[in-house]
């Protein structure tokens, strides 16, 4: 073959790594399910779930659970994992406190998940959202206890403070990836901002759990991965959540690999020794999958805690 006609010649796409059968779930399909999903756009009602295509959402939705996402469904970042969109976003709407309190209350939500997109467009990066729909749960739905998974406010100490002197009964922030791909998958956000974040929440109100999560099959190694445990713990935080990423569109970042759930056990233990409360690490492991039960084991796992020092 002439170099001309090699020249010519498309380069090969690379190879698309399978999914294996552990990371397969099955398509939603239950009454309940449909019954959530009617109930939530109803009230206009955005939900991580659905913009991120959550591969949990069938389970999570056919028992009423589901992470609400509040400040509209348009992020004005534009992260590489992430299928939310990106774009100039619509006014706060003044209701969505209200119609967040009316969903959970008639839903009869023990436990509730708030997240949002990232908002820089706001001089307090959306933290007052946060504040009114946690006052509103307050008063429709006084029985619920409350997880925010917050962005981090354009880094304003004075927005961090705020929502944590609302005491949610979790503050939540993820540092999504170890600080090397930061740049690439991350680009909006600071590695060590969002550490600062944690840890600032754990010295406003010492008594909230904090937790934060990773995505593997990044291109990580397995210590970086230790070091941010080790970071983590070093801001006190309380619960570490390790799941698979998963590509969204062609688009996104690339799956470099699959992590096996042995694989997934090993930074399970690993974390369970570095002195986390609870440890969430498995293919489909999400930020607020299976939040109601896993709130439950952290006032148990800190009672335990408590108990052990007291002797």
């Amino acid at each position: 073959m002439s170099d001309d006609i090699a020249s010519e010649t498309p380069a090969a796409k690379p190879p698309r790594v399978p999914k294996p059968d552990w990371i397969r779930v099955k398509a939603p399909n239950s009454l309940q399910y449909n019954e959530t999903r009617k109930l939530l756009h109803g009230l206009k009602l955005h939900t991580v779930c659905e913009e991120a295509a959550c591969p949990n959402i069938g389970e999570c939705w056919t028992k009423k659970h589901a992470t609400v996402m509040i400040l509209g469904d348009t992020c004005t970042r534009a992260c590489a994992f992430c299928n939310v969109k990106t774009g100039k976003p619509n006014l706060v709407d003044p209701h969505e406190p209200d119609n967040l309190a009316t969903a959970i209350a008639t839903l009869g939500l023990e436990h509730v998940v708030i997240t949002s997109v990232d908002r820089d467009d706001l001089k307090d990066g959306g933290a007052n959202q946060f504040v009114q729909c946690i006052e509103k749960l307050r008063v429709k739905a006084p029985g619920t206890t409350i997880e925010v998974l917050t962005p981090d406010f354009l880094r304003q100490p004075e927005s961090i403070d705020l929502v944590a002197n609302a005491r949610p009964d979790v503050y939540n922030h993820n540092l999504e990836t170890v600080p090397r791909l930061y740049a690439t998958i991350r680009p909006g956000a600071r590695y060590f901002n969002s550490l600062r974040l944690l840890d600032r929440v754990k010295k406003v109100v010492p008594s909230i759990f904090t937790k934060s999560g990773i995505m593997v099959g990044l291109g990580e190694t397995a210590e970086e991965i230790y070091q941010v445990m080790d970071d983590l713990r070093a801001a006190d935080v309380d619960f570490l959540t390790i799941g698979q990423y998963l590509q969204p569109t062609p688009k996104h970042a690339k799956i470099e690999r699959y992590v096996t759930p042995d694989e997934f056990n090993t930074y399970a233990a690993k974390a369970r020794a570095k002195g986390f409360l609870l440890v969430s690490s498995s293919p489909l492991t999400r930020s607020s999958y299976h939040a109601e039960e896993d709130f439950r084991r952290l006032r148990e796992a800190r009672e335990k805690k408590l108990a052990a020092a007291r002797g």
